[in-house]
């Protein structure tokens, strides 16, 4: 009941970080809200959750793990109904940062509960119980969510998460206990929230909206930069200085804590850098909807969650390293995007089933072994701090890799779109060639001959701009498989041994 309790809890808070993602266009008409406004129904909600779970650790300790919990789950249940009877965007903008304020305190502490419910030595299996949830949560949102936006109205992407919350919060009354070691906190850190608000929260924006601001030629974006940059250094300062430090940084004492806390923001960064493509890929390439790009994303996550329980049996019944398979989960991921950047305009959705089912395959594979030694070190009343740091670590490289990627998508386009361009000219021979079978074709149509030569003329820039986006897309995948190659001699980093008992 433990598990149904803080999995359920989990998987309402991740379904909405992706579900809402494709209502936006219908939200926009209904509210009459211009695009860079209802962007920060995103951004908002992402700014947020990321501070909460910073925070999660230490409000666990402070307020009580159960009191903190539950507490989270009512207040994300009652925001969702708030943001679903939201009359104006501004009032849907408000409610969606309070929505974030309950779903952070979801995620971290769901995890903390299951890896103390479970022995040491079933570590693997608590995180990939856990891992189910990270895994299947994204990917039913953008399905569910196009489902409801085209069978009922943007309001039910909220209102799905009222009967779940309810059930979440009576479970977690009945059946979460608190921690049997009570740990004493000090008073809050007003100075360190004011900071850690400051660093992460304009991070977080500045990495949603960069790329749509065209980056530092945007004023705005320049400031809140400055303002990450120095708000970030002074919380990492004063939480080095500070005897109750609202997140614990220094964990990373813990070698291979410190290790494993930098391969979940890797791990983030390509992992979300990668799913972010396929959807822009498949919606703007090849004229998928949302819902049917989320069906087809849907059997990599079902795979994942098929293999998080096996890789924890392996683990625990096999002497295999961690290490080692952590290296088959990246060697497959890079599998996966090297099938992805052969596919081409007549891709059909029958091509995507094994790059998608490998993917399914290397994310069992890479987040339970990384987990599992990243954690493996850390006493039981550590444990929230740390599981706070390493879903803080990985949400902000999921929100590099996202900002990267939408850069990269950008600029090689333009790129490609300039190399193909020189191809073309009006006295090359096949360019004048195919402007004939167009305009003639056209002119059979009906049209004027010189509407024709327009038409022609548009058919090429289209024809030239499709291929100079496949050629991006094939890139990204080639780059991010790079990225994840470059990866796996740094997992020798995790060889040095702590003084603790090492990991079998």
């Amino acid at each position: 009941m433990i598990i149904f309790t803080v999995v359920s809890a989990s998987m309402l808070q991740l379904i909405d970080t992706s579900i809402v993602n494709v209502t936006l266009s219908e939200m926009m008409g209904n509210l009459g809200a211009t695009f860079s406004e209802i962007g920060w129904v995103i951004t908002g909600y992402a700014a947020a959750n990321v501070i909460m779970i910073v925070l999660s650790g230490w409000l666990g300790f402070k307020l009580g793990r159960k009191n903190y919990f539950t507490g989270s789950i009512i207040l994300f249940t009652i925001t969702s109904f708030l943001c679903g009877n939201a009359h104006t965007v501004g009032e849907l903008i408000f409610f969606r940062i309070i929505q974030g304020l309950g779903g952070g305190g979801l995620l971290s502490t769901s995890q903390t509960i299951l890896v103390e419910s479970f022995p040491r030595e079933d570590l693997g299996m608590a995180n990939a119980i856990f891992g189910m949830s990270v895994v299947l949560g994204p990917a039913f949102g953008p399905t569910l969510g196009g489902y409801i936006t085209d069978h009922f109205s943007w309001h039910w992407v909220f209102y799905i998460n009222i009967p779940i919350g309810i059930l979440a919060t009576i479970l977690a009354i009945l059946f979460i206990e608190e921690p049997e070691e009570n740990i004493l906190t000090g008073k809050m850190d007003w100075i360190a929230f004011a900071l850690l608000t400051v660093g992460i929260g304009s991070l977080q924006v500045v990495l949603e909206n960069g790329e749509r601001e065209d980056w530092f030629s945007s004023h705005y974006i320049t400031m809140l930069s400055i303002a990450a940059l120095i708000g970030g250094a002074l919380f990492i300062w004063r939480e080095l200085r500070v005897d109750s430090p609202i997140l614990n940084l220094k964990l990373l004492r813990y070698h291979r804590f410190g290790v494993g806390a930098f391969f979940a923001f890797m791990r983030g960064f390509g992992q979300y850098g990668s799913i972010f493509i396929i959807p822009v890929f498949c919606q703007n390439l090849l004229g998928y909807t949302a819902e049917q790009t989320g069906l087809l994303l849907l059997p990599g996550s079902l795979t994942s969650g098929i293999f998080m329980p096996v890789v924890g049996q392996l683990m625990k019944k096999t002497r295999i390293s961690p290490i080692l398979l952590a290296a088959f989960g990246f060697t497959t991921y890079i599998a996966f995007l090297w099938l992805l950047s052969g596919m081409d305009a007549n891709t059909g959705p029958s091509d995507f089933l094994l790059p998608i089912i490998l993917r399914g395959v290397a994310g069992g594979f890479l987040f339970i072994p990384l987990t599992t030694i990243t954690l493996y070190d850390l006493r039981n009343v550590e444990m929230p701090q740390g599981t706070a740091f390493l879903n803080t670590a990985r949400q902000l490289g999921g929100s590099f890799g996202i900002a990267i990627m939408a850069t990269f998508l950008t600029t090689r386009s333009a790129f490609h779109e300039a190399r193909l361009n020189m191809d073309i000219s009006a006295y090359h021979p096949q360019t004048l060639s195919r402007l004939h079978t167009l305009t003639s074709y056209f002119i059979g149509q009906g049209f004027a001959p010189r509407v024709a030569h327009d038409r022609a003329l548009a058919t090429v820039h289209h024809t030239l701009s499709t291929q100079a986006m496949m050629l991006t897309y094939n890139d990204a995948f080639y780059l991010i498989a790079l990225f994840f190659a470059l990866c796996i001699p740094l997992l020798l980093l995790f060889m040095r041994r702590n003084k603790r008992k090492a990991l079998a």
